[in-house]
């Protein structure tokens, strides 16, 4: 039905007069702008020779030269030459001429120190040297001026060594393989006419030097028990040492008895 659509010439003539008179009117309107602000930049004047303005000119400052400082000479303390006044001697020895003072011995060979010069003090030192600028002395062969004695007190006697308080006695058990010297017991002939025999166990107290100081049986026949304790009395061990320290040692020694 609208396959064939016309369009009137009326209709598009109007669209396109209006279309020009748009585009006319903006062109129009553009130009009369830039008119208006090219003219607004011409007419105005900003005063400039009013406002004192000044001309200032950049100039790049001139290197002044650093000033070399001298170097400040220091000076160094020279140490003053204290003159000596007196005379230095190792040992004082008197001139051949000087009879007040006698030697200490006769020797043909000439001695190092020089004597004792007339009129010039003296002093007792480490070396041998002469005064330059001597002091005088009073009348006689010089002045001998020997150095003060000077007491050194006494040393405090050294601190009083405290006795060790005895050590308690350590065990030692079964004592029969530790003893250097072990004699064996007799068998008594009261105990063989009584057929006695078995283990006799004996508490000794060994000292610091090894010997046996107490012993008494803690176990045995009876008959047996006075010749254990003769024989444990007479037994020797080395000493035993704890800490360095040489200790008393309890223990037991064991005799056995076979009925003979």
């Amino acid at each position: 039905m609208f396959d064939n659509l016309v369009e009137s010439s009326s209709h598009k003539d109007d669209i396109t007069r209006k279309g020009s008179f748009i585009g006319i009117t903006l062109l129009v309107y553009s130009v009369l702008f830039l008119a208006f602000f090219v003219a607004g930049i011409y007419w105005y004047d900003a005063h400039l020779d009013a406002q004192g303005l000044e001309l200032t000119t950049l100039v790049a400052p001139v290197p002044i030269p650093q000033q070399q400082k001298e170097p400040e000479q220091k000076q160094e303390a020279k140490p003053q030459k204290v003159e000596q006044n007196v005379d230095i001697r190792k040992e004082l020895v008197a001139d051949v001429a000087e009879s007040r003072l006698p030697p200490k011995e006769i020797s043909a060979k000439a001695s190092d120190v020089p004597p004792v010069r007339r009129g010039v003090t003296t002093m007792v030192g480490t070396g041998n040297s002469n005064a330059a600028a001597p002091m005088p002395a009073g009348p006689g062969a010089g002045t001998i001026v020997a150095p003060a004695k000077v007491d050194i007190a006494d040393e405090p006697p050294p601190p009083e060594a405290k006795p060790t308080p005895p050590r308690a006695p350590i065990s030692g058990g079964v004592l029969n393989g530790k003893a250097i010297s072990l004699p064996k017991p007799a068998y008594p002939p009261i105990a063989r006419a009584a057929h006695a025999s078995g283990t006799v166990t004996v508490q000794v107290l060994i000292d610091e030097n090894g010997n046996v100081v107490s012993a008494h049986a803690t176990g045995g026949h009876p008959l047996l028990q006075a010749v254990a304790i003769a024989a444990a009395r007479q037994a020797k061990f080395s000493p035993t040492k704890l800490s360095g320290q040489p200790v008393k040692v309890t223990g037991i020694i064991q005799y056995n008895f076979v009925a003979q």
